[in-house]
């Protein structure tokens, strides 16, 4: 392995020749390693650019999914690195998402599912589990591809230019004002507060949908949140105020 390009607490993402590998620590769930992979072929059917995936493999004692390299900027960096041009960076971004969600793969775990479950397990009062999962039930029914954790960082400009998507773990199928949402959460999640609410008012522009059509999907989102990112409670318990206000 030639260089270490990222490291979280629970893998680590190398760089070898043409080739990435996502290596897993030994308590990562395997299910959720063939998971993500699955997503990821899944996806590729559907005619987005994204990294091929060559094997899941085991590699030290430990799980990893190797797939292309793809040489190139991440659209974070152009964010960071060229301000004067975020207008630019920030039409790519949204029109990226656009495509995404022009696409179907029926066999894509259904969203509303996933929100479901994560919502049901939360420690909120049942009054407002219950209260949450009928708005659920009332929310407009889609099969667009999901990204489901698109942010600036998964959006690789290739050199030439081309925009490819990487990290597929929370690939499913739903409502794309959802997806759109949770990018909008996971925006201001990360401190980019400027940048969020800029992309909010781009994508409801570009979508040619109401306001409300993508607000009503923030407190069901904040909520399921709460299962994956405890330490963030009172931000999210006050966001989800907030949508409703």
């Amino acid at each position: 392995m030639q260089k270490l390009i990222r490291e979280r607490k629970d893998k680590k993402i190398y760089r070898d020749g043409d080739k990435l590998i996502k290596l897993f620590d030994e308590n990562y769930s395997k299910s959720n390693i063939l998971n993500e992979a699955l997503n990821q072929a899944r996806v590729a059917e559907t005619g987005l650019n994204i990294p091929k995936i060559h094997e899941v493999t085991v590699i030290g004692g430990k799980s990893a999914i190797v797939m292309d390299f793809i040489e190139g900027r991440a659209l974070d960096e152009c964010f960071r690195d060229e301000p004067e041009r975020t207008d630019e960076w920030l039409d790519l971004f949204v029109r990226v998402q656009q495509d995404i969600h022009s696409r179907k793969h029926l066999l894509l775990t259904k969203y509303i599912d996933k929100l479901r479950m994560k919502i049901l397990q939360s420690d909120l009062a049942a009054s407002t589990r219950y209260d949450l999962s009928l708005r659920l039930d009332a929310m407009p029914r889609h099969t667009h591809v999901l990204h489901g954790d698109f942010l600036p960082s998964n959006v690789i400009l290739r050199d030439d230019g081309v925009p490819f998507i990487a990290d597929w773990s929370h690939a499913s199928q739903g409502n794309a004002a959802a997806d759109a949402a949770k990018t909008f959460l996971m925006l201001r999640t990360y401190g980019v507060e400027e940048l969020a609410w800029r992309y909010r008012a781009e994508y409801i522009k570009r979508a040619c949908i109401e306001e409300r059509y993508f607000t009503e999907w923030i407190p069901l989102i904040a909520a399921a949140q709460l299962i994956r990112a405890p330490e963030r409670r009172q931000q999210l318990i006050g966001w989800m105020q907030e949508a409703g206000d």
